[in-house]
């Protein structure tokens, strides 16, 4: 089958929480033997920042950000895809992407929301009533999210969608597995996230008051944003951390914290790409709770769970380096056997059938 995504960046994951899933699942659905095709705007210095060369598993196409641009990449697209996906937050016309693909379905051709965000795009769509995305859901064939589970299925369905199934992150096993610690990184406990409005109230509360209530630890910040941001003095700011360093980092901190943004803590079912790179990366996780964690990793043996930066301290005072490394095996064992983007790559293809249309039976 031939795939065509328009989405933020495939080659950048600067200001871009989606990188990793597009590179894992696309990568997946080379090998097996489908076309390619990634569309994304030249936008928010992605092009200046990237972190990977033009991937030979998949032909990726910079279009400049305007509507002449775009309406030319989705004819080439167009006339070529069996699929045709917009994903959501691409950041440069999602309007005009989200209603044009939408009106492109029909005969040999699926056209796929796929929602690299589906907590806060809900969130959204139900705060304004007169959205116009409210009026597209139910022209797509489908609906995919990268996570959300029954909560998530539910809100779309009622929205009109007419399937709407998750294909939940992952890890690839060739870009996210063990590395020789690097002394650089060695901490006690590290996060790694851009500074956004749903997320800071959370670190304030699960990484910095757990710093400041261990004072003897040391504590890594990595992610853009936070230049101004007061912090404890055993707090160090990274910065942007490119993708090529998150395996040193995820294997030199005794621990590496997870912690959702509000949107995707309240709908549950969520897990984050930082969770899977950290496992894979054969790392010990300590995350703030949320509904359906045990379905990826079991808590307290896989991973452990907090509901506030008191709870994370305490993990971190009685995790030792043995316990944190036997922990950090057994959630990789447990992603490589379940959780990889060839599993998940094997799940887009049964919902489709050899020539990209929808299967009814999902």
């Amino acid at each position: 089958m031939n795939f065509a995504f328009f989405g933020s960046s495939l080659v950048s994951a600067y200001w871009n929480g989606a990188a990793t899933y597009y590179r894992g699942l696309l990568k997946a659905l080379a090998d097996r033997g489908h076309a390619v095709a990634f569309y994304e705007p030249d936008a928010f210095g992605r092009q200046e920042h990237r972190d990977m060369p033009d991937p030979d598993w998949a032909r990726v196409v910079v279009y400049a950000p305007d509507v002449a641009a775009m309406e030319r990449c989705l004819e080439e697209a167009s006339a070529w895809a069996d699929v045709l996906v917009k994903c959501s937050g691409v950041g440069v016309l999602d309007r005009e992407l989200e209603a044009a693909v939408a009106a492109l379905g029909g005969g040999r051709r699926s056209t796929i929301f796929w929602d690299v965000d589906a907590p806060a795009t809900l969130e959204s769509i139900g705060a304004d009533p007169a959205d116009p995305m409210r009026n597209h859901i139910p022209h797509y064939d489908a609906v995919l999210t990268y996570g959300g589970g029954a909560a998530v299925v539910s809100a779309y369905e009622a929205l009109g969608a007419r399937r709407c199934v998750p294909v939940y992150n992952a890890v690839d096993p060739n870009s996210h597995h063990p590395v020789p610690p690097r002394p650089d990184f060695a901490c006690d406990l590290a996060f790694l996230g851009n500074r956004l409005p749903d997320r800071e109230a959370r670190v304030e509360d699960f990484f910095l008051s757990a710093a400041a209530r261990t004072p003897e630890g040391s504590f890594l910040l990595g992610g853009s944003g936070w230049e101004d941001k007061a912090m404890p003095a055993n707090v160090r700011h990274l910065g942007h951390v490119y993708t090529r360093d998150h395996n040193a980092l995820n294997a030199s901190a005794k621990a590496i914290l997870n912690i959702n943004r509000d949107s995707m803590a309240r709908f549950g079912a969520s897990p984050p790409t930082r969770i899977f790179e950290a496992a894979g990366a054969g790392a010990a996780i300590i995350s703030d709770r949320w509904a359906g964690i045990e379905a990826f990793l079991e808590p307290g043996r896989e991973i452990l769970l907090a509901s506030d930066g008191a709870e994370v301290a305490e993990h971190v005072a009685a995790l030792d380096a043995a316990a944190a490394h036997a922990m950090g095996e057994a959630a990789r064992r447990r992603v490589l056997a379940a959780h990889t983007y060839r599993h998940r790559a094997a799940e887009v293809e049964a919902l489709l059938d050899g020539r990209g249309s929808w299967r009814e039976a999902v």
